[in-house]
């Protein structure tokens, strides 16, 4: 079993544009969920919103690369708004499912040979990343430190997207602080005394749903800078992948989803090399691929295990979190 290998490409991940997309996922996850209560299971929507329409608005409009986020961010709110007006007066489970049914609704769009002519349906889209890598300021060359050494596109794109996860961070510590994110923590506790307060309580999360669905799709637009955009990737599975990240990091927490992210890819990582490794020395009774699938089961556990010890997560006070009483 190499371990030099294993151990860097662990490193590796941790800095990976899929981890900082994440980042930007559960942090606009962390203000749906953590400090407004709302059950959206429909994060992967919102991050194939962003991508497809950063995509679409260069290769089939011809925007520039900064115009396409603008565009994505927009599409986001309007995602949002056609998902919340409806759903947001629904009690948290309904909400839950009405989530998960509009983000594969979306996915099966992008899918659909109707609008093949924008989203080249199940192919995907790609070749739309020359606006961006024109932007790059960095010099030419590959440079950096052991398992975190890139060329300048691969650093000029994890910089961007740290760069977007810091605006984040700081926007949320502020937004939090505030008055509004004090009446959001108070919705989360018992939205009828809010609303008693005449507190308009549906618009308060109305504007939590769009604030954390823009981040979810700059975390879409991120993961898509370096590679294509492929429907396939948006499944359901995906959105349970940020809440794990959330989860472990720690919910109504600043800095709780960048960590999460990190050691979530961090574990997948790992996991993605050491399973298969000791099924090809015959310690598992697996092929290699059925290994390296395993260690889908490995985080699953690991959730139930943090949910019923640990719900708050690493950096979470228990107080916060919706789910404890």
């Amino acid at each position: 079993m190499d371990w030099g290998q294993i151990l860097n490409n662990t490193a590796s991940f941790m800095l990976s544009p899929e981890t900082i997309g994440f980042m930007l996922a559960a942090i606009g996850l962390s203000i749906h969920f953590g400090y407004a209560g709302l059950l959206n299971f429909g994060m992967a929507g919102f991050m194939a919103i962003g991508a497809y329409s950063y995509a679409i608005s260069i290769l089939s409009f011809g925007l520039p690369w900064w115009v396409a986020i603008l565009v994505s961010m927009v599409a986001a709110v309007v995602f949002a708004m056609i998902l919340g007006i409806p759903t947001l007066r629904l009690r948290g489970d309904y909400l839950a499912i009405v989530t998960i049914a509009a983000a594969e609704i979306v996915r099966l769009l992008f899918q659909t040979q109707l609008f093949d002519r924008w989203t080249n349906s199940a192919d995907g889209l790609g070749g739309y990343h020359t606006g961006f890598r024109g932007a790059n300021p960095l010099p030419d060359g590959t440079y950096g430190l052991g398992p975190w050494t890139y060329n300048e596109t691969g650093w000029w794109i994890r910089l961007f997207g740290l760069l977007l996860v810091a605006v984040a961070v700081v926007f949320t510590w502020l937004l939090m602080r505030s008055p509004w994110g004090r009446v959001l923590k108070g919705i989360r506790e018992d939205e009828d005394a809010v609303r008693s307060l005449g507190k308009n309580v549906f618009l308060y999360k109305m504007q939590a749903l769009i604030i954390g669905g823009v981040f979810g799709a700059l975390g879409g637009v991120v993961i898509a800078l370096p590679s294509a955009v492929i429907p396939q990737y948006y499944l359901p599975s995906l959105t349970f992948f940020v809440w794990t990240a959330l989860l472990l990091g720690g919910a109504a927490t600043i800095l709780g989803p960048v960590l999460g992210a990190v050691l979530y890819w961090a574990l997948m990582a790992f996991l993605a090399g050491v399973l298969p490794a000791l099924a090809n020395e015959g310690w598992l009774p697996l092929s290699s691929s059925q290994a390296g699938n395993a260690r889908f089961i490995v985080a699953g556990v690991a959730l139930m295990l943090l949910v019923a010890f640990r719900p708050q997560g690493i950096l979470g006070n228990k107080k916060e979190m919706t789910f404890v009483k």
